[in-house]
């Protein structure tokens, strides 16, 4: 049975060798707090199977997130250069292979989604070859591996090329976004630690009190626009949706109203992703783009988003209460 264990595990090199690129930079006044930042989260990655296992103990794990919080918070990561390819090099290859640049791209989803459908089901000496639960993340990894051997393939005749080149550009990319890319996990975690304090069920009563009892076309209404307003708040739809859900998803559209549960909290998690479109804390997909392509205004990507944001939003209210009973 093959786990995740070693993608998490690779994981953790990744950002030690971030740490060790960091601690080379002497052009970044704030080198000390960069390695530090880096070289904690590699190591939780790895200590976490330990943690898991019940080899090791928590609580400097739990530490270690704090600190790793501390320093992106504080601004302690500083910027730095770290050289790859020049531009000039980057431009010949891309000239060259032209359309062929996205093929590794496109090969990740591609084998992510043959794992999660077709090798989920194979199974060897009665057991499933990958482990439940583990299917989707374990074909992400295997995805990622096999388009870096294409890209190094198909970029060998235009430019220099190799695994050392691509781990450098990779943690080039990884420094440049800094602590915005520990966004989508951290809202994450705060969407669980917002359902295990009940604010779910909070909101549901708030709801309750406003909500008309026999109204479908209200319940579904708010859900959806419940879900993209939250969305835009914390950030992150995963962090929306068990609040969202536990309020007025499962209570009343799935229970009350008996609507198809499947199609409801998927239809749900789309209009987060609506709300994704329009809010800063999705700093990951709105800031940081137009920070790393030098953008004059920060938040253009959001004011060219929040058309399609909208529409997507009307669609889905449409599709759930058409379809979803």
């Amino acid at each position: 049975m093959i786990s995740a264990e070693w993608l998490y595990w690779g994981m953790g090199l990744f950002f030690g060798a971030n740490a060790y690129f960091a601690a080379r930079q002497r052009d970044n006044p704030r080198r000390a707090g960069a390695t530090a930042f880096w070289g904690l989260l590699g190591i939780g990655f790895c200590y976490s199977t330990f943690v898991v296992d019940k080899i090791a103990p928590a609580w400097p794990l739990g530490l270690a997130v704090l600190i790793v919080g501390a320093l992106g918070g504080l601004g302690a990561l500083g910027t730095s250069n770290l050289s790859t390819t020049t531009d000039a090099e980057r431009e010949s290859a891309a000239t060259k292979l032209g359309n062929r640049l996205f093929v590794p791209a496109v090969l990740i989803p591609v084998v992510a989604l043959v794992c999660a459908t077709m090798v989920a089901s194979v199974k060897v000496g009665g057991k499933p070859l990958l482990a439940t639960g583990t299917p989707a993340l374990t074909g992400l990894g295997a995805g990622v591996l096999i388009a870096l051997v294409v890209a190094i393939v198909l970029l060998r005749p235009a430019g220099p090329t190799g695994p050392g080149l691509a781990l450098r550009e990779g943690s080039r990319l990884a420094q440049s976004m800094g602590w915005a890319l520990l966004l989508p996990q951290l809202i994450a975690v705060l969407g669980l630690l917002f359902d295990k304090a009940g604010v779910g069920k909070q909101v549901g009563r708030i709801f309750s009190a406003i909500l008309p009892h026999d109204s479908l076309f209200a319940a579904v209404l708010l859900y959806c626009i419940g879900m993209a307003v939250f969305t835009i708040v914390m950030g992150n739809g995963f962090a929306a949706f068990p609040v969202m859900t536990a309020a007025i998803g499962w209570p009343v559209l799935v229970t009350q109203f008996h609507g198809n549960p499947t199609l409801i909290l998927a239809i749900g998690m789309l209009c987060g992703f609506a709300g994704t479109l329009c809010t800063p804390m999705a700093a990951n997909f709105n800031i940081v783009p137009a920070i790393l392509l030098e953008m004059k205004d920060r938040y253009g990507p959001i004011k060219a988003q929040i058309p399609t944001a909208v529409g997507i939003l009307v669609c889905n209210i449409a599709i759930m209460y058409v379809w979803g009973f």
